[in-house]
């Protein structure tokens, strides 16, 4: 099951059900299966409060996704923060939902097993995110 919360923030997220449908797509083409994905949405400073706490990291990002799969089942939970995603539209010059679902779907893909460690690594990733982001707008 997909659930979405939210965290120090007032952002309302529109629709679940067609994201959750996506999700299983993406992970049904990755031969998986959804089993707990919880998507929680907060703010920078929640973020980054996890990510000192947990990965004893000392800084921003869009999401810390903390993996709990079993076997072809995937489970997780994806802390993204509205805010980050917000800027990175502006720098990147993208509308914010399409950002957010990139985000997502970036989170979705580490559960998978992707990584973006390496430029290799970012490559595949990136093409990963467009491939499913395409796949999402005929939804």
């Amino acid at each position: 099951m997909i659930s979405y919360f939210f965290e120090d923030t007032d952002f309302i997220f529109k629709g679940k059900t067609k994201n959750s449908q996506w999700l299983r797509l993406v992970a049904e083409s990755e031969i998986r299966r959804v089993g707990d994905i919880n998507i929680i949405f907060c703010s920078d400073n929640y973020v980054l409060d996890i990510n000192q706490k947990y990965l004893q990291h000392d800084y921003f990002t869009d999401i810390i996704t903390f993996d709990y799969c079993e076997g072809d089942k995937l489970s997780g939970d994806l802390f993204i923060s509205v805010d980050s995603v917000r800027e990175n539209s502006i720098e990147y010059g993208t509308e914010f939902a399409d950002e957010l679902n990139r985000v997502i779907v970036h989170g979705v893909l580490h559960l998978i097993g992707y990584d973006d460690h390496t430029d290799d690594d970012i490559a595949m990733m990136r093409k990963k995110e467009n491939y499913y982001l395409s796949l999402r707008e005929v939804l």
